[in-house]
């Protein structure tokens, strides 16, 4: 149908959008991994007495049908039981129900159904029993208003048997800022999730992690977009492959003699809404449709302007999920503070609500770049920052560092000298390597371009001497280069004077021991000012003018 009503377009701009539309390789998932789900039709069905009674004569033909009642009403069906309280977890084929009566705790599947499980959960409770904003599969909280009652009857019946559904997404722990040698930082993906399956597993001693259910996932796309190292990211198509894919668009676009072209991403299960949105726009606007709206990153937004688009939308709905439409309006506002301080305008990337095309036209932006620098290589931020830099080069910068929002993953850390003492604890937990040291000299370097602000050096610093500041610096090389944040003069070995470690650890190490038990003597405590072959040597000397010292070893 989006392909019938581009055809419709006799202008310049709607026949080179339609030539471009045919012309570039479509956006395809090949067959991705996938998870299984088995339903056997056992379904559950909770509310009041005489709604839930109602709903079950449509549902005859599930293998079975059974009646929670939450208000206490008899009724006439003999499947009727009684909870003052329900706590529903699991997934289509795997749903625990566990109701409380009078103070008696039990598992329903296993009273009703003689299982350890429902397959299917039709909750008309004004108060869903489950609270993820993006409802798990099998689970229908008709109660809260979607879907709608006559939605979950036609689709209900229908799952019974094997069911595949993809894995729509990867995690490289290797790159997640998430922890590090049991601290945590960026929780960036857990907090985006409106369906609840990402947690955090593990604990300080064997270590956190971010793990992914993927029979909780609905391929919604929030996580890969908050994500700042594309630890996560979408599995088919990748980023890359995306971001491609918008770039050639625009490539044959321009080729059919268009001009000023508008990139409108949309979501493939909205298509009637999509339709409708193209109906109301100019032909310059050019539809991008992907699985989920915020599975597109701010890099693809920013390799669009600099390939030839004058805006970029999001084809939206103010009654999405509330998570959703907060990461959505995070991002955003993230890229439109990058842009105003390149003085572009802010509705240059923007979010088009569809509801508001029934009240008023949209802000167009019809000023192109005159940049088309073609297909950008590289991970998720060496791709935004190769768009950001050529956005800088043809528009010079209001100031040449700029703050953020707090929550961008960008900017600064700096340190506080004079309590610094180059433990190395910032470098060892850094998952970007952000923070290093160059091995040659007692010093604390950083690129500022690789900060992703994920807070683990932060939170390991002992002395608690690191800052994090939000922000963007639009010098290219002074981003892109070690900066010396913290150096000191090496303290050299007492015996042979090589440089070994940071004058100010030797000193507080030896102020900590002086007067402890193993360091009573002057010679314990001067060997801490040795290097690590001088204070071997120096204790086997010890040894052969006094056998008796090697008990305090």
């Amino acid at each position: 149908m989006l392909k019938q009503l581009l055809r419709q377009s006799m202008s310049p701009n709607g026949q080179a959008r339609s030539y471009a539309f045919e012309h570039t390789v479509e956006l395809a998932n090949l067959i991705p991994p996938t998870v299984s789900y088995e339903s056997g039709g056992n379904t559950l069905i909770i509310g009041p007495t005489s709604i839930i009674e109602s709903a079950a004569h449509q549902l005859e033909q599930m293998n079975s049908v059974t009646l929670l009642s939450t208000d206490g009403e008899q009724g006439k069906m003999s499947n009727l039981y009684f909870a003052s309280s329900v706590q529903v977890s699991g997934f289509l084929g795997t749903f625990s129900v566990i109701t409380e009566n009078h103070g008696i705790t039990t598992n329903l599947a296993e009273v009703a159904i003689n299982h350890d499980c429902f397959d299917i959960v039709l909750d008309l409770c004004l108060n869903s029993c489950m609270s993820e904003e993006v409802p798990v599969p099998g689970y229908y909280p008709v109660g809260r208003g979607f879907p709608k009652l006559t939605e979950a009857l036609e689709e209900i019946p229908t799952l019974m048997g094997t069911f595949d559904k993809p894995k729509f997404f990867r995690l490289d722990n290797d790159f997640c800022a998430h922890s590090s040698r049991g601290v945590k930082g960026c929780e960036r993906c857990v907090d985006a999730c409106p369906a609840g399956a990402l947690t955090s597993e593990g604990s300080d001693k064997t270590g956190h992690r971010i793990e992914i259910n993927p029979y909780l996932c609905q391929g919604i796309g929030t996580c890969a977009s908050a994500c700042p190292t594309e630890a996560i990211h979408y599995a088919l198509p990748t980023p890359q492959e995306t971001q491609k894919f918008i770039e050639r668009t625009l490539a044959s676009y321009h080729k059919a003699g268009g001009s000023a072209p508008i990139i409108l991403i949309c979501s493939s299960r909205h298509q009637p809404h999509n339709l409708m949105a193209l109906e109301a726009l100019p032909d310059n606007v050019i539809p991008i449709v992907v699985e989920e709206l915020p599975s597109v990153g701010v890099d693809s937004w920013f390799a669009a302007l600099v390939n030839g688009a004058t805006q970029v939308l999001f084809s939206a709905s103010r009654h999405m999920p509330e998570t959703i439409l907060r990461v959505l309006n995070n991002e955003v506002s993230i890229a439109q503070a990058l842009l105003a301080q390149l003085g572009i305008n802010k509705e240059t990337i923007d979010i088009l609500y569809l509801e508001s095309l029934r009240e008023n036209s949209p802000t167009l932006c019809g000023e192109p770049f005159a940049l088309s620098i073609g297909e950008l290589e590289g991970n998720k931020r060496q791709r935004l920052f190769s768009a950001l830099d050529a956005l800088a080069s043809a528009r010079t910068p209001t100031v040449s560092i700029a703050e953020l929002p707090t929550q961008a993953p960008f900017g600064n850390i700096s340190c506080a000298s004079k309590d610094c003492t180059l433990c190395m604890s910032c470098v060892a937990v850094c998952p970007t390597r952000a923070l290093h040291t160059d091995g040659a000299s007692p010093s604390l370097q950083f690129v500022e371009q690789d900060c992703v602000q994920c807070g683990l050096c932060v939170k390991a610093c002992p002395e608690k001497v690191l800052t994090m500041t939000p922000r963007m610096n639009w010098n290219k090389e002074q981003r892109q280069h070690a900066q010396v944040i913290h150096q000191e003069k090496p303290a050299e070995c007492i015996r042979c004077h090589k440089p070994f470690a940071p004058q100010s650890m030797i000193d507080m190490l030896q102020d900590k021991l002086r007067g402890h038990s193993h360091f009573g003597d002057e010679a314990a405590l001067n060997r801490i000012a040795m290097c690590e072959d001088c204070r071997v040597v120096d204790m086997f000397e010890a040894i052969a003018d006094d056998p008796t010292k090697q008990l305090n070893y």
